[in-house]
């Protein structure tokens, strides 16, 4: 039975859960139980702080686990990152005082407070800065005006609570984070069951990222509008009952889908719809 870490609290939880059911596993909880059955697929969901959930897969007692690409990069011994969900979007980024000229590479022998000592670590040793860290488990964005930092390294969304605490957002990104799947190593994720899981999730995963369209057209101009919808491999043409009429169908990329139906109504399409997919294989 393939044992499978899902985070049991914060932003990941529930798009963790609802992800893992649409890709057909019982994992739903009806109380703080930490374990649950999928008997059906031969798997065990164990919800688990998503700080933890590296640390236990990177050290085999757990197969698979969900969480964040940073709190993964933060742990004294990454787990293999195998795929990215597409959900739990933040950027790892430098903040200080809104008044301060400060940017990163003038943050040498300053106090930096952050909850990911070892990601700000890694990055001051590649600038070449020694600064001291501040670790601290929450509300980083206030270290600075209690005073126990100059400045802070902190996971970004909006930026409105660090603009809130007085704050400035400086310098590149540290890093990006989302929600992954890790594994303890290449050999842990080429296991079936451990492949069934992991394919079923990249089909929900491409699923949300396409529609599929359909529609009518001039058989004459079925190149063109091809060409606007070319599908994965190609579209699906199917006559109709108008000899000069077919019907073209095709998988297409969400973002710009309404530019995309724009055209094809512009060259002549007619009867355009688009679907949701639940889930697919490509």
């Amino acid at each position: 039975m393939i044992r499978i870490a899902l985070p049991n609290k914060g932003a990941l939880a529930e798009p963790a859960v609802s992800t893992v059911k649409e890709a057909g596993y019982r994992c739903s909880r009806y109380g703080r139980e930490l374990c649950v059955e999928d008997p059906a697929n031969d798997a065990e969901f164990f919800f688990l702080r998503p700080r933890d959930i590296a640390v236990y897969v990177a050290r085999g007692v757990i197969d698979l686990g969900i969480t964040g690409r940073d709190l993964n990069c933060d742990a004294e011994t990454p787990a293999l990152e195998t795929m990215a969900l597409g959900f739990g979007m933040s950027s790892f980024r430098y903040a200080v005082p809104q008044d301060s000229d400060l940017t990163p590479d003038k943050l040498g022998g300053l106090r930096i407070a952050c909850s990911y000592a070892n990601i700000v670590a890694r990055d001051l040793a590649a600038r070449g800065i020694d600064a001291n860290i501040v670790r601290v488990d929450g509300a980083v964005e206030v270290s600075v005006r209690l005073g126990v930092a100059d400045a802070v390294a902190d996971v970004v969304e909006s930026g409105q609570t660090l603009r809130d605490a007085g704050l400035k957002i400086v310098g590149e990104e540290i890093m990006h984070s989302e929600a992954i799947v890790v594994a303890r190593d290449e050999r842990t994720a080429s296991s079936p069951q451990a492949v069934r899981f992991l394919t079923r999730l990249r089909g929900i995963v491409v699923a949300r990222e396409y529609g599929m369209i359909e529609y009518d057209i001039p058989r004459a101009l079925v190149p063109e509008a091809t060409r606007i919808t070319p599908g994965i491999e190609a579209p699906t043409v199917a006559p109709l009952n108008d000899p000069d009429w077919v019907a073209v169908k095709a998988m297409t990329k969400k973002r710009g889908i309404n530019t995309i139906i724009d055209e094809l109504y512009a060259l002549g399409a007619r009867g355009v719809v688009v679907m949701d997919i639940r889930t697919c294989r490509i």
